[in-house]
Formats: structure tokens, sequence, C-alpha cells
């Protein structure tokens, strides 16, 4: 199960990899993730925790460091109604799952989530609520899986060897 940690619409990749920090070693720059909206946020993820979003999220650059971060801290997934198509895909890219459901009217911080990405299910275990989300396409779920599409293909051409 996963603990839910809530933002709401319109998180850009500033807020998840402020600029200020962007020239540091990747350790420090998630020290501050998402810090502008929550101070603890960064001391306080655990591995595993699912971040419940509205709109937009992860909008602004392409910055990569953006998604980096969040799986640097452990976040397991991102649950939002939309996502900037650049944070959408690099998401992947790193290994973190990214569900698209509306789910920010049936959660709260601190509640449990279980997700099943390939059915498009999230079962709140705190009240019992089943969201629909969209479902992954497998190809997705073994990136993230193996931890990211590099380790994905490095995988791949190990079997072929």
């Amino acid at each position: 199960m996963s603990r839910v940690w809530k933002c709401g619409d319109n998180v850009d990749t500033d807020l998840l990899a402020p600029g200020a920090y962007m020239k540091g070693p990747i350790e420090d720059l998630a020290a501050h993730c998402l810090e502008a909206i929550d101070l603890d946020f960064a001391k306080q993820v655990r591995p595993g925790d699912v971040i419940v979003a509205g709109r937009n999220f992860g909008i602004g650059s392409s910055r990569e460091q953006a998604a980096e971060v969040l799986v640097r801290l452990g976040v397991k997934a991102v649950i939002a109604k939309s996502f900037g198509g650049i944070f959408y895909r690099n998401a992947f890219n790193l290994g973190l799952l990214a569900l698209v459901a509306d789910a920010e009217t049936e959660v709260e911080a601190g509640h449990e989530l279980e997700l099943d990405p390939a059915s498009g299910t999230i079962t709140n275990m705190s009240t019992g609520a089943q969201i629909a989300a969209e479902p992954v396409p497998e190809h997705l779920r073994r990136i993230v899986a193996a931890g990211g599409l590099v380790p994905y293909l490095e995988q791949r051409l190990e079997k072929r060897s």
C-alpha cells in the first residue's frame, strides 16, 4: 500500500526541481522537491508513497530532474487528472508510474492506496472507494518495473546475448 501526498493543479517542474538548486547534485535538488507547497515533503516522504494531484502535473520545462527527484525520494507513482506531456514521458523513462485519474476528491493526504496500473484500478484502502484510472499499457509497465528505460533496454540487450 502507498501513502498519499496531495497537491493541487498546475504543479510545475520548478516546484518539483527548483531552478536555484539545479547546479548541485541530484540529492540536494531532491531535498527541495515541492518545498514551496509542503516544507516537510522531501524530509517525510517514504519509499512507496504516491502523489495525488489535479490538472497539469509537471507542466513547464523539459527538465527530466522533475521526475528524477521523485524517483530519488522513493515516490512510487503520481496520480493526476492530467500531466505535462514531457513530464509524463520522463516519468516512465525514469521508472516513475504516472496514472491519469480524477482521484483528487476521493482521497485525502495520508490515505493508503493500492494501485493496479494494468486494469486502471485505484483502491482507497482507507475508505474502500474504487477510483478508475486510465490503464497503463504493458510496455510502459515493463519500463517502470525495470527501473526506467535505460535499465529496461539493458535487460533486453542482455537477453539477446
